[in-house]
Order: structure tokens, then sequence, then C-alpha cells
């Protein structure tokens, strides 16, 4: 088998054991966890709140990309904190891992909701987010990966676990499990689309 089919074969099978558990750790499976996201989207976005998504390097560039696609396509009002002087004057000021949480407390507010990715679930940056966002009264939907037992996982209201061992294939799967949340948002399927 060559290695292109060995990866596709590989992140397939990855893909279908991605687990779905709620803040108490119960497993509800990515179907179920889909559908709670959803929602929590569709009450965010009916009472005219803010999506705030937060990431680290390649999970930077996919917030970045899902905040835009949220605002232009879908109609969510979205917010993905990368500005590179916010960013510096920040981690300079008051350490790195308040470079979004201070944003986040600046800005968030109840009924919002905050989309964290972290392919190892472990980022200080990210952790302290969601604590932030935990203040405010926000809702919090997680991405992460490597390590099934990372501390991210426990922490937002739906969280989604990538079961892969490397941050290619984790990364890849979680830019698929956003593309899937927000086509179903604003109901387009891939298939319909032959």
């Amino acid at each position: 088998m060559s290695y292109f089919d060995s990866y596709r074969t590989t992140l397939n099978d990855i893909l279908g054991r991605t687990s779905a558990t709620t803040r108490d750790g119960t497993e509800i499976g990515a179907p179920e966890g889909f559908k709670q996201w959803l929602s929590l989207t569709r009450a965010s976005n009916d009472a005219g709140h803010v999506h705030y998504f937060v990431g680290n390097g390649a999970s930077a560039t996919m917030v970045s990309h899902m905040s835009l696609d949220c605002c232009k396509n879908a109609g969510i009002r979205a917010m993905a904190f990368n500005d590179i002087a916010s960013l510096t004057a920040l981690g300079n000021d008051l350490g790195y891992d308040q470079t979004f949480a201070a944003p986040i407390g600046w800005h968030g507010q109840s009924g919002d909701l905050l989309i964290a990715i972290s392919s190892s679930g472990g980022s200080p940056n990210i952790i302290a987010a969601i604590e932030a966002a935990r203040k405010k009264d926000m809702k919090v939907v997680t991405l992460t990966g490597i390590k099934e037992s990372n501390p991210a996982r426990k922490l937002g209201d739906v969280n989604f676990y990538i079961p892969g061992h490397t941050y290619g294939a984790v990364e890849c799967l979680h830019q698929i499990l956003l593309h899937c949340w927000l086509d179903d948002y604003m109901d387009l399927a891939e298939w319909n689309e032959q």
C-alpha cells in the first residue's frame, strides 16, 4: 500500500473513532456532539451573540479561517484573537497564557460561544481562555487530540477528541470537524452538489 493510501485510510479510521463528551465526561458520540454544538450555535446566533475562536499555530490558521467563514458565509458574528500586535503586546505585558483570556475578559458576554482548538489539549493560553469564558457565563466547545486525558477535554459543554497520535493527523481532522459543523449549520452537503 502506498504512503498516501495508508495516510488516507488511517485518517478515515481515526475520524470514525472521534469522541464527543459533555462537561461531566459522559460520552455522547460525535453525531450527538454535533447536534449539541449546532444547538449552541443557533441559540447564540439567534440571540445576537458572538462566536469566539482560539487556537495556536496551525489551529490559529483554522480559527481565523472559520471566523471569517462564519461571518461571510453563515451570518454568524465571529472573531478570532490572532492580531499580531495584540498577541505580542499581551504576551509581553500580561504573559503568553493571557493572550486569549484577556480579550475574552474584555469582550465576552453571557450567551457568547467559545470554540477552543488545541491539538494537545494542554496549551496554557487555551485553558486560560476557557476559564475566562466560564467567568463570563459563555458556552464552550473544545476540539482536542493526542492524549485522551488532556485537560481541555474536560472543560467544554461539548468536547470533541480526535484519537490521533500525530499533530498532522489531529490538525487535519479538526479542520474536517469545523467544516462539518459549519456546513451542517448552513445546510450544505457535498453529496447534494454533484
